[in-house]
């Protein structure tokens, strides 16, 4: 059996480490703390896939089902998908699985540590950590840790050892209170995701104009209006919409209407928000807002 963990440690000793669900983030992540000098000693993984990725990553770690994962370790990863995670952790809690003084770590963004909640009565000692960054499963995934952030949420007790867990596998922790979590997840997949969107959207359209390599046009562009996004703001805005150009977007909805409607009312969206964030930050009269948003709305639909 385990044993228990001390919360009140700043710095976790050695560990066992199991991980149950060898996706793209928990093979990686056990990866991780293999490097700071503990000890992975067991993995689950039911798709033929998740097997090779384990044995890839996690080589020499032998295969088990959930329960005998959590009897041989003192820090658990439950890196199952998010949809999927509640039903595992009511799962293990309803079949008595061991999880008194272990650690019980999850890695999803959506979820603080009330999810944990059937494992936490039954002693079980509860960690969000969620790495900000995108995972392909590989062996290179390990060096994208470095000074990345971790959404943490843990009980006050706990934070120590998050923290430690966290810069030991080259994270930078930045705390979430739990109430926030929805909110912290929502901004995270909204920047990311949408912006994945956003960029082969625009390279479809620059291929359709006849640019031969969209991504070289559109790498040094979007690079800087990212930087610029970060540092400055709203005041990073640039184009014809900040610009007030009513006409050149008038022209816009006309050349996205005759390509790609889809992406027209992607364009309309984020135009009237892009005028909206302008005018409040000042950059826009209202006098010019109001003809920008009277184009927008007279886009078909």
């Amino acid at each position: 059996m385990a044993s228990p963990v001390d919360p009140s440690q700043s710095h976790p000793a050695r560990l066992r480490v199991g991980v149950i669900g060898a996706g793209k983030v928990g093979v990686v992540l056990g990866a991780a703390l293999a490097r700071a000098g503990h000890k992975v000693v067991a993995v689950s993984a039911v798709s033929e896939a998740s097997v090779q990725r384990a044995a890839a990553m996690l080589p020499g770690v032998p295969v088990r089902r959930p329960p005998a994962v959590l009897a041989e370790a003192d820090l658990v990863l439950l890196t199952v998908p998010d949809d999927s995670l509640p039903g595992l952790i009511n799962g293990l809690a309803a079949t008595e699985a061991p999880v008194e003084g272990r650690l019980l770590a999850h890695a999803s963004g959506r979820y603080g540590v009330g999810v944990l909640d059937a494992t936490t009565r039954r002693g079980g000692l509860p960690l969000a950590l969620h790495p900000v960054m995108t995972f392909a499963g590989r062996p290179d995934d390990l060096n994208r840790l470095a000074g990345i952030c971790f959404g943490v949420t843990a009980p006050a007790a706990l934070r120590p050892v998050a923290e430690g867990l966290v810069i030991e596998m080259g994270g930078e922790p930045v705390f979430i209170d739990e109430d926030h979590r929805g909110l912290y997840h929502a901004a995270l997949a909204s920047g990311a995701n949408h912006l994945v969107t956003l960029v082969v959207q625009a390279a479809e359209l620059l291929g359709m104009a006849g640019v031969p390599d969209p991504a070289r046009m559109l790498r040094p562009l979007l690079t800087a209006a990212l930087d610029n996004a970060l540092v400055l703001g709203d005041a990073g805005l640039t184009g014809p919409v900040a610009r007030a150009d009513a006409d050149t977007v008038a022209s816009h909805v006309a050349s996205l209407q005759r390509a790609s409607p889809e992406a027209l009312r992607a364009y309309v969206a984020l135009a009237r928000l892009t005028a909206d964030r302008a005018l409040a930050a000042g950059m826009l009269a209202p006098p010019d807002a109001q003809r920008l948003l009277e184009v927008l709305a007279g886009a078909p639909r």
